[in-house]
């Protein structure tokens, strides 16, 4: 194993308790035990673990209802929705080659998400949203009738919304607003700056930060957690992606949210404790547990 592929090492613990507001344990290396063991043993000792997918929100699903420390959030990724539609014959996505289902899959998609969504262990709908950085002009119909789609899910279960929002932010707090957002909504891997910062935290959205705001060239997220209420930030790994520094582009995961949390008090000018109990605070708040 080279040094890039090797996990970092363990960070100094919290000395409160956080959660990962946003993991992919399912992408991950080793088992869940084996995450959840590391991750208690830094003080992060809850985790929303997130389905992209069909089949990644069946297992997030059965994940949650295994672990207690363990919550779900269930739903199509913005570039599932195309790709269940108009398919994916020469391999785009990089999720391998597939036919086109058309409309009547998608739908058939957003029943089971619906299904899933109404399980007591379920406490999110998400990640969904819109994604123009893959997603090509063709493809955005399907993706906007899907975000809808888990907009009304999420409201009819009384579930949070997780907002996967990349390069679409417009779009996103367009359709927000035409649809209604539901009562929490969360903007995973906050990727907007200040001034959109301030809309989210006019209409009460949680941002949720990741390891990417550690990043040299990422000035506009910091400026952008300056200014976001406090009571309106959650952190997240988004893991296997998004490692913090001093260790991006090595493999993430929740054990590494202490990086995350010292870089965010940092930002703040308020000491890592008082950041932590922010973050453990407004996380059980956003998913209602």
């Amino acid at each position: 194993m080279s040094a890039k592929d090797a996990p970092p090492p363990l960070p100094e613990p919290l000395l409160v308790e956080v959660a990962d507001s946003h993991t992919h344990l399912d992408m991950q290396s080793g088992t869940v035990e084996e995450a959840l063991t590391k991750a208690a043993a830094v003080g992060v000792t809850t985790v929303v673990q997130v389905g992209c997918d069909v089949k990644g929100s069946q297992w997030a699903a059965e994940t949650a209802e295994r672990y207690a420390n363990v919550h779900a959030a269930v739903a199509l990724h913005p570039n599932e929705a195309p790709r269940i539609v108009l398919g994916d014959p020469d391999g785009w996505s990089r999720q391998g080659a597939r036919d086109a289902g058309g409309d009547a899959a998608l739908d058939d998609a957003l029943a089971e998400i619906d299904r899933l969504a109404a399980l007591p262990h379920v406490l999110g709908v998400g990640e969904t949203g819109l994604d123009f950085f893959r997603t090509g002009p063709e493809g955005m119909a399907a993706q906007e009738r899907s975000f809808r789609a888990h907009i009304e899910i999420a409201k009819r279960h009384g579930k949070t919304l997780v907002i996967h929002d990349r390069e679409a932010h417009a779009d996103v707090l367009r359709v927000l607003d035409e649809e209604g957002a539901p009562e929490r909504t969360v903007f995973h891997c906050y990727s907007g700056d200040a001034a959109m910062a301030e809309i989210c935290a006019a209409k009460g959205y949680y941002m949720s930060f990741a390891g990417n705001m550690t990043f040299k060239n990422a000035q506009p997220l910091r400026d952008a957690l300056a200014v976001a209420p406090l009571d309106l930030v959650l952190v997240e790994t988004d893991a296997p992606f998004l490692t913090p520094a001093p260790f991006r582009g090595r493999p993430n995961a929740p054990y590494l949210i202490p990086v995350t949390v010292r870089a965010m008090a940092a930002v703040r000018g308020i000491d890592e404790n008082a950041m932590a109990e922010a973050l453990a605070v407004n996380t059980a708040r956003a998913f209602d547990y």
